[in-house]
Protein backbone atom coordinates (compact mmCIF):
# COMPACT_ATOMS: atom_id res chain seq x y z
CA UNK A 1 0.00 0.00 0.00
CA UNK A 2 2.68 2.21 0.87
CA UNK A 3 4.17 1.73 -2.43
CA UNK A 4 0.69 3.00 -4.25
CA UNK A 5 0.86 5.83 -2.12
CA UNK A 6 4.61 6.76 -2.87
CA UNK A 7 3.48 6.11 -6.92
CA UNK A 8 0.33 8.63 -6.73
CA UNK A 9 2.22 11.35 -5.04
CA UNK A 10 5.30 11.08 -7.65
CA UNK A 11 2.27 11.76 -10.41
CA UNK A 12 0.83 14.06 -8.49
CA UNK A 13 4.29 16.10 -8.42
CA UNK A 14 4.99 15.48 -11.69
CA UNK A 15 1.19 17.01 -12.55
CA UNK A 16 2.42 19.97 -10.92
CA UNK A 17 5.69 20.82 -11.86
CA UNK A 18 4.25 20.62 -15.12
CA UNK A 19 1.84 22.45 -14.83
CA UNK A 20 4.10 25.19 -13.00
CA UNK A 21 6.46 25.31 -15.98
CA UNK A 22 3.90 25.52 -18.73
CA UNK A 23 2.32 28.24 -17.24
CA UNK A 24 5.90 30.03 -16.31
CA UNK A 25 6.36 29.76 -20.29
CA UNK A 26 2.80 30.35 -21.38
CA UNK A 27 2.91 34.06 -18.95
CA UNK A 28 6.71 34.50 -19.59
CA UNK A 29 8.02 33.42 -22.93
CA UNK A 30 10.89 35.75 -22.09
CA UNK A 31 11.84 32.27 -20.27
CA UNK A 32 13.67 30.97 -23.59
CA UNK A 33 15.51 33.61 -24.61
CA UNK A 34 17.13 34.82 -21.43
CA UNK A 35 15.62 33.22 -18.51
CA UNK A 36 18.81 34.74 -16.05
CA UNK A 37 17.30 38.35 -17.02
CA UNK A 38 13.68 36.68 -15.84
CA UNK A 39 15.27 35.54 -12.54
CA UNK A 40 17.06 38.50 -11.70
CA UNK A 41 13.89 40.32 -12.02
CA UNK A 42 12.14 38.07 -10.02
CA UNK A 43 14.77 38.74 -7.39
CA UNK A 44 15.31 42.18 -7.41
CA UNK A 45 10.77 42.35 -7.11
CA UNK A 46 11.21 39.63 -4.71
CA UNK A 47 8.48 38.15 -6.40
CA UNK A 48 8.97 34.32 -5.42
CA UNK A 49 5.68 33.08 -4.38
CA UNK A 50 3.00 33.97 -7.13
CA UNK A 51 4.53 31.20 -9.81
CA UNK A 52 3.89 28.73 -7.22
CA UNK A 53 0.46 30.04 -5.83
CA UNK A 54 -1.14 30.39 -9.29
CA UNK A 55 0.10 27.06 -10.43
CA UNK A 56 -1.41 25.56 -7.17
CA UNK A 57 -4.61 26.81 -7.70
CA UNK A 58 -4.82 25.89 -11.62
CA UNK A 59 -3.78 22.69 -10.46
CA UNK A 60 -6.07 22.08 -8.13
CA UNK A 61 -8.70 23.25 -10.51
CA UNK A 62 -7.76 20.74 -12.72
CA UNK A 63 -7.26 17.81 -10.29
CA UNK A 64 -11.12 18.24 -9.38
CA UNK A 65 -11.83 17.76 -13.07
CA UNK A 66 -9.51 14.53 -12.90
CA UNK A 67 -11.60 13.21 -10.33
CA UNK A 68 -15.21 14.39 -10.98
CA UNK A 69 -14.03 13.00 -14.28
CA UNK A 70 -12.83 9.29 -12.35
CA UNK A 71 -15.92 9.03 -10.66
CA UNK A 72 -18.24 9.46 -13.62
CA UNK A 73 -16.74 6.79 -15.71
CA UNK A 74 -16.59 4.16 -12.31
CA UNK A 75 -20.49 5.43 -12.07
CA UNK A 76 -20.96 4.10 -15.54
CA UNK A 77 -18.93 1.16 -15.40
CA UNK A 78 -20.53 -0.67 -12.39
CA UNK A 79 -24.10 0.06 -14.52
Amino acid sequence: MAEKFKHAIKKEVIYYLFTLLALALIMHSDLLSNPFLRFHNMYEKGNFSHPFLYSFVIYITILILRKTIDFIIVVFEKK
